[in-house]
């Protein structure tokens, strides 16, 4: 084998036209040695049936019964009859002949002051309220107990102090 051959062969350009990352130009040169030396032709077929044998180890199948739906959404679109597309007309004048919509005012009954909702909603706002009321009551009743037991422990703190300091040292 040729030195510049086995130069070519081991610089990495026939991996790079492989993978797509070579350049026009090492393209070009690839497929001129290619054709020149029956190496570089030997190892350009060795290094195709590589990738395809990893391109079969890698691949990933496709789900089962693709290739059925595959064929009924092709038979399907063979056996649909042709529809003949409808000529343009015009519809310009259609549009301008048109009145432009109105808006639609809604009444306000400037008179009352009073909302107006669905009885269910009554008994709904009604429990709110009342719930509303007890939750008051609970977070205030919580919030004396919880002043009383920092009172009590304030007291327990200055009594404990108080006898630490008459218990007579040994």
């Amino acid at each position: 084998m040729d030195n510049r051959v086995k130069q070519f062969i081991e610089s990495g350009i026939l991996e790079a036209y492989f993978t797509g990352s070579a350049t026009a130009e090492e393209e070009q040169e690839v497929l001129s040695m290619k054709q020149q030396y029956p190496e570089v032709q030997q190892e350009f077929n060795a290094l195709e049936q590589d990738i395809l044998k990893l391109a079969d180890l890698t691949a990933v199948p496709p789900p089962p019964g693709l290739w059925n739906r595959i064929e009924a959404d092709i038979d399907d679109i063979i056996l649909r009859t042709p529809q003949q597309p409808q000529p343009y007309q015009d519809r310009t004048h259609h549009y301008q002949q048109q009145a432009p919509p109105q808006p639609a005012y809604i009444e306000v009954d400037a008179q009352n002051t009073h909302m107006r909702i669905h009885k269910a909603w009554r008994w709904v706002f009604a429990a709110v309220f009342i719930l509303s009321k007890i939750f008051l009551a609970a977070a205030i009743y919580f919030y004396l107990e919880n002043r009383q037991a920092r009172e009590n422990i304030q007291e327990l703190k200055q009594q404990l102090r108080q006898a630490q300091q008459t218990e007579p040292r040994s």
